[in-house]
């Protein structure tokens, strides 16, 4: 069951056994959990390295089990961390994103193109379909509509036909609406990849690495998008997108809450945009979440933190280290 902690079977094995049985020495280990003596060394390395042993004070050139109270907290306190710094790096790479996509979209040049109304998207898109060869990357934050959806399941089909991958990144809030779930493993069934997250960047499409579609007006993304070409503006999209990708949970797969306060990432998200000063409506688009639904989530926080106002709530909040 550690695995999920980046620990192999057999370490996980032998440390469970060093937990059990403290006395125990490699040929112990080695009969217990039906390993070779090398295989046992080889564990211990590995749980050495990730300091979940340490050199025995009782038995000298042998090593001892750190109890999980210590050496497991400090593994989730490193994942944490890592995964706050990814989160860090790319809040700052959709903020520069967003900053170099509004420069460029403000004037035509020979490696960008402005597209109005959804004719026009549609029309690129199916072009762009066409010519890929490798891989088409999608991004789609928000409420996905059924009619869009059914299009682009006829486009995909026709690519990943030709053995073209496909790599789709949806919202958490996605997982409760059916025709999206219902498409999305679709896609699975078909040889795509599927991911979520609380929030996402700005909708996207990037084909082959050298073409993209991303909207006009970030909050009406039907009104119009920009063709970009300019690998400065590609490389920087793509950098956004992979970001997005290695934080989100893919699909089938529940999205762990964090165990040191119980906030799922919804949860802990909503709690940094209503803190940043966002409305419910304004956080609930983000999330891709009705405002009814926030009331829900904020009624649940109140509840675990014992907090009669939501100003009391932020106040509890911020002294745990929530957001």
């Amino acid at each position: 069951m550690l695995e999920v902690l980046g620990l192999t079977a057999q370490a996980t094995e032998v440390y469970q056994a060093m937990l059990d049985h403290p006395a125990h020495g490699v040929d112990e280990l080695s009969a217990h959990c039906g390993l070779s003596p090398a295989e046992v060394h080889s564990a211990l390395d590995e749980l050495g390295r990730r300091a979940l042993v340490r050199a025995s004070a009782d038995r000298p050139g042998q090593v001892r089990a750190v109890s999980p109270e210590i050496g497991l907290a400090d593994m989730l306190a490193e994942q944490e961390a890592e995964l706050a710094a990814r989160q860090a790096q790319l809040a700052a790479s959709k903020a520069a994103v967003t900053r170099l996509v509004a420069d460029r979209a403000e004037h035509r040049a020979s490696h960008g193109e402005r597209l109005l109304g959804m004719d026009a998207i549609v029309g690129r898109l199916e072009r762009m379909a066409r010519e890929t060869t490798i891989e088409a990357l999608g991004c789609q934050p928000g409420v996905q509509r059924p009619e869009d959806l059914a299009v682009g399941k006829v486009t995909d089909a026709e690519i990943l036909g030709r053995g073209v991958s496909i790599r789709s990144l949806f919202q958490d809030s996605t997982r409760n609406q059916p025709h999206v779930f219902t498409y999305a493993h679709w896609l699975l069934s078909n040889g795509g990849e599927v991911r979520t997250a609380a929030t996402l960047p700005s909708r996207m499409v990037i084909v082959d690495r050298r073409q993209a579609l991303v909207p006009i007006d970030p909050d009406d993304n039907r009104k119009g998008a920009l063709h970009v070409t300019e690998p400065g503006i590609l490389a920087a999209l793509l950098d956004l997108f992979e970001q997005a990708w290695n934080t989100a949970v893919p699909l089938g797969t529940t999205a762990p809450g964090d165990p040191a306060t119980g906030l799922s990432n919804t949860e802990r998200e909503l709690l940094r945009l209503l803190g940043g000063g966002l409305t419910d409506d304004a956080a609930g688009q983000r999330l891709g979440i009705s405002s009814r639904t926030v009331g829900r989530h904020m009624a649940s926080i109140m509840e675990r933190l014992n907090a009669a106002s939501r100003f009391e709530a932020g106040i509890k909040a911020a002294q745990r280290g929530w957001i």
